[in-house]
C-alpha cells in the first residue's frame, strides 16, 4: 500500500543537501526505519514537501497516484530511495524514474540502501560512488539531531509502529473484558425498558455528550477508566455518535492519544469505530503509516466497516486529507442532515450487543 506524508506549514522544515542527509531524514519523515521499501521525497525548491513509501515488491499499478500527488503539492524535484537487495529495488526504482521523467518531473537522485551502505543509480563515477557502495550512519547525521530537536520520531521498524496499536493483553485485557460485559448488561436493561424510538434519542444524546467530555478529559491529561472506556466503545457503534467524534478531530495531539488508547483497550471486535477515528486522525497529521495500520485493525474487526473502507481507498490512491476534511459537516449540519433519531439507528449497537465480548 502506498503511504504519503505531506509537510504542512507547521511541520519541521528539513533542508537536505547530500545523500547522507536524505538517508538520515527518511526514517523521521516516515516515522520508522524502512525495510524493503521504495521512498519518493518531493521537494519545493530545497525544502521537503512530501514523502511517500511503498512496500517492495510493488503491486501492479500502485504508482498511478504519484504524479497527481506531486502536482497537487507543487513539487519541483524528487529523490528516490530504495531499501533492500538490488534485484528487488532496481525494477521499482527504474519504473518510477521513467514515470516521473515522462511527466517532466525532475529526479535529482536515485539511491539504493542496504545493510548500512548506499549506491546511486544516477552516478557512475567510482571516485564518489564505488561499486561496493558507500557506508553511512543515519544516527550520527546532523539531520537526525535536527529532527529529534523538532520532536520528530523514528521507530526501529514498521513492526514497532504496529505494536503501538495492538490489543492489550493479560490482566489489562481481562479487566477490560469484564468492564465490557458490565456495560453490555446495563445497555440491555436500558433497551428492554422502553420504546426504541425514545431510547435512540436518549443514547445518541448521551453518546455525543460522552464523546465531547472524553476529549476534554484527555486534553487535561486524564484517561477513561475501564468502565467508561467500554461504554464509549458501545456509544461509537452508533453512527451519529461516531461521526460527532469524526467532525471534532482537529490538529491537536489529544485526538491521536485518545483514539490510540481506545484502539488498544477496546475488546477487539468492538474496535472498528475507534481504530477508524485513529486512522482519520493520523491521516490528517500526514502519518499514513499509522493510519494504514489502524485501518487494518478496523477491517479485521469488521471487514465491511464503511468508514475504514473509505479511508483505505483514499490512502491507497494517495489522496490528500484536505479532500475529505474540507467537506466534513459540522456537528450542527450532521444533526440537520440525519434528522431525528429512530430505531433503525440502533441496529449496529444491537448487533454488537448480540456478539459475545470475549
Amino acid at each position: 500500500m502506498g503511504t504519503v506524508r505531506a509537510m504542512s506549514s507547521a511541520s519541521p522544515r528539513l533542508r537536505l543537501s547530500s545523500a547522507t542527509d536524505i538517508l538520515a531524514a527518511v526514517p523521521f519523515l516516515l516515522g520508522f526505519h524502512p525495510e524493503r521499501s521504495l521512498v519518493v521525497i518531493g521537494f519545493v525548491e530545497s525544502w521537503v514537501r512530501v514523502s511517500t513509501r511503498w512496500d517492495l515488491p510493488p503491486e501492479p499499478g500502485i504508482f498511478a497516484g504519484l504524479v497527481p500527488l506531486l502536482r497537487r503539492e507543487k513539487v519541483t524535484m524528487t529523490v528516490l530511495i530504495g531499501y533492500g537487495p538490488g534485484p528487488l529495488v532496481t525494477a521499482a526504482a527504474d519504473e518510477v524514474t521513467r514515470l516521473l521523467r515522462e511527466e517532466g518531473i525532475q529526479v535529482q537522485e536515485s539511491l539504493r540502501a542496504d545493510n548500512g551502505r548506499y549506491w546511486s543509480y544516477l552516478c557512475t563515477r567510482p571516485s564518489c560512488c564505488p561499486p561496493d557502495g558507500t557506508p553511512y550512519d543515519p544516527v550520527a547525521s546532523p539531520v537526525a539531531a535536527q529532527a529529534i530537536v523538532h520532536g520528530m520520531v523514528a521507530l526501529p521498524d514498521r513492526q514497532a509502529l504496529e505494536r503501538s496499536v495492538i490489543p492489550r493483553s493479560g490482566s489489562a485485557r481481562e479487566a477490560m473484558d469484564q468492564a465490557t460485559e458490565r456495560a453490555a448488561a446495563t445497555l440491555r436493561t436500558t433497551l428492554s425498558a422502553g420504546k426504541h424510538a425514545n431510547i435512540a434519542s436518549q443514547l445518541i444524546a448521551e453518546g455525543i455528550t460522552r464523546v465531547r467530555s472524553t476529549i476534554d478529559l484527555y486534553t487535561s491529561g486524564g484517561r477513561l477508566d475501564d468502565d467508561e472506556a467500554a461504554r464509549l466503545g458501545f456509544d461509537l457503534a452508533l453512527i451519529r455518535v461516531r461521526d460527532e467524534a469524526w467532525t471534532l478531530i482537529d490538529d491537536r495531539e489529544v485526538h491521536r492519544t485518545l483514539w490510540q488508547d481506545l484502539t488498544r483497550r477496546l475488546t477487539p471486535h468492538h474496535v472498528a469505530p475507534a481504530a477508524s477515528l485513529l486512522a482519520a486522525t493520523a491521516w490528517r497529521q500526514g502519518d499514513c503509516a499509522l493510519a494504514s495500520i489502524a485501518l487494518h485493525r478496523a477491517l479485521a474487526a469488521d471487514p465491511a466497516y464503511s468508514m475504514a473502507t473509505l479511508l483505505t481507498q483514499a490512502i491507497h490512491h494517495l489522496l490528500p486529507p484536505e479532500l475529505l476534511r474540507d467537506n466534513m459537516p459540522t456537528p450542527e449540519a450532521l444533526t440537520e442532515e440525519m434528522g431525528t433519531p429512530n430505531p433503525s439507528w440502533l441496529v449496529p449497537l444491537l448487533k454488537l450487543l448480540s456478539t459475545p465480548s470475549r
